[in-house]
């Protein structure tokens, strides 16, 4: 047989993979738990007060694989893994690193010089392979949570400048943004006003819009100020909720 005759082609309709992050509270878990049926794994204590199905606490990256594997293996109903948080994930990562090599530090592991992060990158990769097998063989949806936090950026067409990006180091944040088809940074509207401040000038206040601590939304395409991007042709913002993503997915789709 020809390999010209497996060419394929046409759109296919497969579960969604999102990254989303943001600073704490905006609403991140209640995202993940507004998706599908859900289930989440916990690598960080904060889902007290948020009404969902869960696994225990998981205190090591081996909890985390046995997890997956058994959401891969054993019969379920869920239709949504949600890993709350990547950047508690990391440091089981991190801690699984050093305790192969015996050291206390990660930029210790493997005799230093960014080993450590490297033999990181094994695991995150093990993680993505059982979330692949999740939606291939469970038909289930990723949503990978994660903190927000600020870094300089060198670009090299213009000056420096800060932006938002996922609070991973920058090999781990790479390899998830790269398979995901979204990643989406969820933030909340705010205005800002000058006021006079003496001799110093001016200064900039700024205040949420709208009630409740400000109008939640989520970024979906990257700028100087977020890293961000889509693969569903998404408006630039849309509401911060699962049913504002839902709608503006199928007008995408329908658009496309």
């Amino acid at each position: 047989m020809s390999l010209l005759e497996n060419i394929q082609s046409g759109r296919e309709s497969r579960p969604p993979r999102l990254m989303v992050y943001g600073s704490e509270g905006v609403g991140k878990s209640t995202f993940g738990a507004s998706a599908p049926n859900p289930i989440f794994i916990q690598t960080e204590d904060g889902l007290g007060e948020i009404h969902c199905r869960k696994f225990p606490l998981a205190k090591t990256f081996d909890e985390v694989v046995a997890e997956l594997t058994a959401l891969r293996d054993e019969k379920h109903e869920f239709q949504t893994a949600v890993i709350d948080s990547l950047d508690w994930l990391e440091r089981l990562i991190f801690d699984d690193v050093c305790r192969e090599f015996g050291v206390r530090s990660i930029e210790k592991a493997d005799g230093g010089y960014g080993k450590g992060y490297v033999h990181a990158l094994t695991r995150w990769r093990k993680v993505i392979a059982l979330l692949n097998e999740l939606r291939e063989r469970r038909n289930m949806l990723a949503i990978l949570i994660a903190h927000a936090k600020v870094e300089r950026f060198e670009d090299p067409e213009n000056s420096a400048y800060d932006r938002y990006t996922p609070r991973l180091h920058k090999h781990a944040a790479s390899l998830v943004s790269e398979w995901v088809d979204a990643v989406f940074f969820a933030t909340r509207r705010y205005r800002v006003q000058k006021e006079s401040a003496g001799f110093s000038g001016e200064r900039g206040i700024a205040s949420p819009i709208g009630a409740d601590g400000g109008e939640r939304i989520l970024r979906t395409n990257g700028s100087p100020a977020c890293v961000a991007k889509n693969r569903y042709r998404l408006p630039a913002e849309i509401a911060f909720s699962w049913n504002a993503f839902i709608e503006a997915l199928k007008k995408g789709q329908t658009n496309e």
